[in-house]
């Protein structure tokens, strides 16, 4: 027995070796790695994701602190690397830099990359903390005006990875403050409401225009915004929903769901104040005496 059980913590080990590196690879983040091609890092992420489904093994190996720590400084480094070459964008003189859009969109592939990795291993209140903490200042960067007309890609892409988030919190995954809540949706309601405006305007114009906002990411946007905003405290959602009804593109996202449940709480929670008040009002019986 004890032979059997110091091989099995010897497979484990290298179960959590393998994992790790395989990470690495699949991110180019590992400090002794160069560079990866295209290929490598593909064959990475396939070998993490074939962990992740198949190997009896993993279910030890995420729950593992040292893993869980590792996963979450390869995390941080990717959001880092993401967010340093996105600033370096607006400081490159020639804003048409193909090999540094590149770059951005194969990190921002790494981020969607590690979103769908870190979900299957209870992380993704990492990845969410990380994209909120990061969005105001994505967003100051990429409504920069040199990049009014370039870089539709990304910017689509952005959304895509959005959503996930949204998704997340809107539907219960990660569990935010109810202030983080709201300055998350603050935050990228108006991008996304006037990208799908732009996105539409642009196909209008040009029917081969190929960075429309696609139905299926619409829906999971405006289903993720609706769920979210019916969550939130009564004093928020009024906020929201007033700014959406007073919005030029008040079509896309369309909160009526979330509306009409405002509405109803809204009313229920007036008629059991105005019921609570009128029985306080009410004077209290006079007991009677006994000689009565």
């Amino acid at each position: 027995m004890p032979i059997f059980s110091d091989i099995q913590e010897t497979e484990l080990s290298g179960t959590k070796e393998v994992f790790l590196s395989a990470i690495r690879y699949a991110t180019s983040t590992g400090d002794s790695f160069p560079q990866f091609e295209d290929d490598l890092r593909a064959s990475a992420q396939e070998q993490v994701e074939f962990m992740l489904e198949d190997d009896e093994k993993i279910p030890l190996v995420i729950a593992d602190d040292e893993i869980k720590v590792e996963t979450r400084i390869v995390v941080s480094k990717i959001f880092s690397s993401f967010e340093n070459e996105l600033f370096s964008l607006i400081l490159e003189p020639d804003i048409a830099n193909m090999e540094m859009e590149k770059n951005i969109m194969r990190s921002l592939s790494d981020l969607e990359w590690m979103h769908n990795t870190l979900l299957k291993m209870d992380l993704m209140k990492d990845f969410v903390t990380h994209w909120s903490n990061i969005s105001s200042n994505l967003l100051k960067v990429i409504e920069d005006k040199r990049l009014d007309s370039v870089m539709w890609d990304l910017k689509i892409k952005l959304i895509e990875v959005t959503s996930k988030v949204l998704e997340a919190v809107g539907y219960g995954t990660v569990v935010l403050p109810a202030g983080s809540r709201v300055e998350l949706l603050k935050t990228w309601l108006p991008y996304i409401r006037k990208m799908k405006s732009l996105s539409d305007e642009m196909s209008t114009m040009e029917a081969a225009f190929p960075y429309k906002m696609s139905d299926d990411l619409c829906q999971c946007v405006e289903g993720a915004i609706v769920s979210l905003v019916s969550a939130l405290p009564s004093n928020d959602q009024a906020d929201i929903l007033a700014d959406w009804i007073s919005a030029e593109q008040v079509k896309y996202p369309d909160l009526s769901e979330a509306f009409e449940i405002w509405c109803y709480r809204t009313k229920s929670a007036q008629r059991r104040l105005d019921e609570a008040l009128t029985e306080s009002a009410m004077p209290m019986p006079v007991p009677l005496s006994p000689s009565t």
